[in-house]
């Protein structure tokens, strides 16, 4: 199937791109961007010219940051074609209720994607947490946001999500393995000075059946990054690291996929089936938590954030 891909930013080069030239069921037939293109492929500035030149392209693809999204999604959805989300799905929930009622009216697919989700090891530590008695759950996710988030000043603007940006991949992993829906009671938010959004969080939640279940996110860690999820339950303890790539139960460790190794072929490979289907998958779960973490955390200011030296 032919695809177009909007937002030709770092994600988009870095994992959009190199998946679809990989996989048999894409044809990576243009792109929508202000600054980006990839050689050899059409290259559009505006939605709408594209959409209307290229009848040919039944899926594209939004990497752009949340705020715009939501635009872009709907003007695809009535143009007849089918819509694949990048975390988060978009800016708020109201607009995803709105893209997926708008393509279930239209007979569309859409894909709200988290690629953690797909990370090595998470299907198993869901098949083993299934029949455990959970007794706490402690999330500890932090990176160095000059790493992997350069010169996206869209992050820490209304919208953009700050450290949830990553953290919201922990989440989705959470809302995945844990067998009972949790939902937020107390965080702590560290807001940079110059900032809108987080650089920290702390947050508990409660879970059904009184487990102590918890997160830590950062986004000023240096050296050595951390993404890990560790389950104690009465039958043994789960660890997930390397953001899932890794799993281990009371010390035997499983998987050797490095970070983000398999995940976007496998979100491209569920898009293929939904569209073959006509199916939408929109769990809006970790997305949930985050917008809870936000409208009930205490701000804390802390240090302005500058990317560079001042």
């Amino acid at each position: 199937m032919k695809i177009a891909l909007v937002g030709i930013g770092k994600i988009a080069v870095d994992q959009h791109v190199p998946v679809i030239a990989g996989s048999s069921d894409w044809d990576l037939a243009a792109t929508v961007s202000r600054h980006g293109a990839v050689e050899g492929v059409e290259a559009f500035t505006d939605m709408g010219a594209m959409l209307e030149a290229r009848s040919d392209i039944r899926v594209v693809s939004l990497c752009l940051p949340p705020v715009p999204r939501f635009d872009y999604a709907m003007q695809t959805l009535k143009a007849g074609r089918h819509v694949m989300l990048e975390k988060p799905p978009g800016a708020t929930i109201a607009e995803c209720h709105a893209l997926e009622a708008a393509a279930r009216e239209a007979g569309l697919s859409i894909y709200a994607t988290w690629h953690s989700r797909h990370a090595d090891m998470v299907a198993a530590a869901k098949v083993w947490l299934a029949e455990k008695v959970l007794r706490s759950l402690t999330v500890t996710w932090k990176e160095d946001v000059r790493r992997w988030h350069p010169g996206q000043a869209w992050i820490w603007e209304p919208g953009g999500l700050g450290v949830f940006d990553p953290g919201i991949n922990a989440l989705s992993i959470v809302t995945e393995i844990l067998p009972d829906d949790i939902h937020v009671t107390h965080a702590e938010l560290d807001v940079p000075e110059n900032c809108q959004t987080p650089i920290g969080a702390r947050i508990a939640f409660h879970h059904p059946k009184g487990a102590q279940v918890s997160a830590v996110f950062d986004w000023r860690q240096e050296g050595d990054q951390t993404w890990e999820i560790e389950a104690v339950t009465e039958a043994g303890t789960l660890k997930l690291s390397d953001g899932g790539a890794v799993m281990e139960v009371d010390g035997t460790r499983t998987g050797d996929a490095a970070p983000l190794g398999g995940e976007y072929p496998r979100l491209y490979d569920r898009m293929a089936q939904l569209v073959s289907k006509g199916g939408i998958d929109m769990d809006l779960r970790p997305m949930t938590l985050v917008t809870d973490a936000l409208a009930i955390g205490r701000r804390h200011a802390v240090a302005a954030f500058f990317e560079g030296p001042q």
